[in-house]
Parts: C-alpha cells; sequence; structure tokens
C-alpha cells in the first residue's frame, strides 16, 4: 500500500450525561480522527488521547503535535506491505502510543476495505459477536448509583463497572451487591490508592468483585504485585500496560491476574495482538477497555474484541449511552442480550457520516504528497 494522504480533524462532541472517574468529571470530548488513503482506498482511526494530561501524558494538543510535525510527514508517500508494518516504522518516536494507534489503526481499516473483509477477520477474530459492558463514572449517592445499575441491567448488559475513589467506595459497591447478588460486578479506581490503603482495598474482597481495575498509580507494577498478594479480588492492569514489554512483567510478577487492552494506549491492533496472545498463553484473560471513543474508535474496540482470550465482557456498549447522535452509520446497538454482532462488510464494518463530522469539525489539516493543508 501506497500512503497517500492522511488527514486529522478535531471534533467537539457533547456527551449525553457527564461522565466522572476519579481524574474528573467530562461532559465534552474533542475527538481527534485520522483519515488515510493508501491506493484509493480510504481507512479511518481515532487518537484517544483526552484534553488534559490525566489518564496518561498525551493530550489532544500533543497528539495534533506529534502527528502533524513529525509522523504525517515521514509516512505520506511510503510503501509499506501492511499495516502491521507501521510500529516499526514509527520505533524512532518514543512513547505517544494514543497518537501512533490513531494512523495504525486507520490503516488496519484501509487495509482490509482493500483486501474486502471485515477488519476482525483481517486481525485473526473469530467471533461473530462480543459480550459487553458498561462503565458508570462516580455518582453523587449510593441511591443515584442504583437506579444506573438498574437502566443498565434492564438493557441487558452483561457485566458493571464502578468508578471508585475515596470517600465514595465501599458504600456504593456495598449497596450495589447487596441490590444485586449475583451480577458480575468490578471496580475501577483509576490510580485513586496508594499501598498504604491495602487495608482499605482488602475490605472490598467481601463484595465478590469480578475485578478490582487499577487501584495503584498509573506507572507502578511492582505495588500491584504487592497489593495483589495481600487481597483476594483480582487486580486488573490498564494504565500500567503500554505494550507487551509491560504486560509480561506483571504478568510474572503476579501483578495482576486480568489485563484491561486499550488499543489507544497499547499503540494501535499490532501491539494489541502481542498482548492477547501473551496473556492467553500465560491463561490471564483480556477484555477491552473504552475511553469515550466516537463510532470510530468503538468499531475499532468491536473489531479487537473478536480475538482469542478477549473472555470477558468489555466497556464496548451502544451509540446512545453516549452520544444523541453518533458519527457513524449504523450506530452501535447493544441485543437485550448485552451483545453486540461483529460487521461482516469490509473494512470497520460502520461508514463514518461525513456530513456530520464536518459539521461538528472545528480543526482539519491534510498532508498530501508532503504539502499540508489546514482548513
Amino acid at each position: 500500500m501506497k500512503i497517500e494522504s492522511l488527514a486529522l480533524r478535531e471534533l467537539k462532541m457533547r456527551l449525553r450525561f457527564p461522565f466522572e472517574t476519579s481524574f474528573g468529571v467530562t461532559l465534552h470530548r474533542s475527538v481527534l480522527l485520522v483519515e488515510v488513503e493508501a491506493d484509493g482506498v480510504t481507512g479511518w482511526g481515532e487518537i484517544t488521547a483526552t484534553e488534559g494530561p490525566f489518564y496518561n501524558s498525551e493530550t489532544t494538543a500533543t497528539a495534533w503535535h506529534v502527528l502533524g510535525d513529525y509522523i504525517a510527514p515521514f509516512l505520506v508517500g511510503k510503501e509499506i506491505q501492511a499495516a502491521s508494518d507501521v510500529p516499526a516504522l514509527l520505533e524512532f518516536i518514543r512513547g505517544h502510543e494514543m497518537t501512533k494507534a490513531g494512523v495504525e489503526n486507520a490503516l488496519w481499516d484501509a487495509e482490509a476495505r482493500q483486501k474486502g473483509i471485515p477488519l476482525s477477520r483481517l486481525l485473526g477474530g473469530t467471533l461473530s459477536e462480543i459480550a459487553c459492558g458498561v462503565s458508570l463514572g462516580i455518582q453523587e449517592t449510593p441511591e443515584k448509583l442504583m437506579a444506573k445499575i438498574e437502566q443498565e441491567l434492564a438493557a441487558g448488559y452483561q457485566r458493571i463497572k464502578l468508578k471508585i475513589k475515596p470517600g465514595k467506595d465501599l458504600a456504593y459497591v456495598s449497596e450495589a451487591r447487596q441490590r444485586h447478588p449475583h451480577i458480575l460486578l468490578s471496580v475501577d479506581a483509576n490510580s485513586a490508592y496508594r499501598l498504604k490503603d491495602s487495608e482499605h482495598l482488602k475490605k472490598f474482597d467481601a463484595f465478590d468483585l469480578l475485578m478490582m481495575e487499577q487501584p495503584l498509580e498509573w506507572d507502578d507494577i511492582f505495588s500491584h504485585s504487592q497489593l495483589q498478594a495481600q487481597i483476594k479480588t483480582a487486580i486488573c492492569l490498564d494504565e500500567c500496560i503500554r505494550n507487551a514489554n509491560h504486560a509480561r512483567a506483571a504478568i510474572e510478577i503476579g501483578a495482576c491476574r486480568i489485563l484491561n487492552i486499550k488499543l489507544g494506549r497499547v499503540g494501535g491492533h499490532t501491539e494489541a495482538r502481542k498482548i492477547q496472545a501473551l496473556a492467553q498463553e500465560r491463561g490471564v484473560p483480556v477484555w477491552c477497555g473504552g475511553m469515550l471513543e466516537s463510532g470510530i474508535g468503538r468499531a475499532h474496540n468491536i473489531a479487537m474484541s473478536t480475538l482469542p482470550n478477549f473472555r470477558l465482557p468489555g466497556d464496548v456498549s451502544a451509540s446512545r449511552r453516549y452520544w444523541e447522535e453518533d458519527i457513524i452509520e449504523p450506530e452501535v446497538e447493544v441485543s437485550a442480550q448485552g451483545t453486540i454482532r461483529v460487521p461482516e462488510t469490509p473494512g470497520l464494518g460502520y461508514e463514518p457520516r461525513r456530513s456530520k463530522i464536518e459539521q461538528l469539525t472545528v480543526k482539519h489539516k491534510v498532508w498530501n504528497s508532503r504539502v499540508a493543508v489546514t482548513t
């Protein structure tokens, strides 16, 4: 494939409801979309960085800088055999996994379209439908959280994940477990605790949780191994795992029993496949995490979730949970059984709605034959 052009767009999208984590509250998202053209075929990807450096060190501003000043000038005009060639080509850029992932994933979409097969099949996926869970932001009171849980269970979701932070944790989880003793229930701390809080975190063992996600520092694998040795609840690592080497280290020192794979965090489909293969070999289940993506990123998550060893329901939910109107057609829908059918059409299986994308675009730049055009 010859990479003929690369375009980057910034969209302003408003969530249907505020989403609170230990980082803060999100209502508006600056969504970065990557559009590539290779051999006359177009592919789409999404850079899942947020506006501030709170989940990791990347932001929408740094992504625009790195893609515009380094990645696009280097890649446009290049010939590649496959999308999986991209990580090696971009090794000279350290970090910036989310930015790289947006570009690489767009090329995976283009390659699948070029070959006339679904992206899931090109990746090696085997599932015709995937199991879905939901992530519920921190609520003002346990009562408001219970109402949210009831709503999502009625919609069919197979797993409920609760965001927690100190002061809004045990009482909320206790109430959820008392009301729903048999559901798959997990918690996600987004690094809100420290190893000194281990006695407090032990109390979560009473709630028969599927997992406790990233309780400690975002870049500290070792402390998680110390905590896992003290608690019965399975730890799932998220922010700590940015590549297969991190996953191997975490598994070997007993820092976790489950891994969350986010395409942006690990740099794209190529590295995600390495992590899922390693985890499968070691008997560690994986699942797909979410970053409040638009339909483009959500479609990539669906394709990835069809790979072997994605044994647990992921955070891949319906478009309507987040957006009044998504930027793809058809929009992502979840069945009454809490599943999403995997598209069988070439590429992502969902078509970008160009008119809607244009309407929401606030910034746009195209690199074509090493000439940049800004609109």
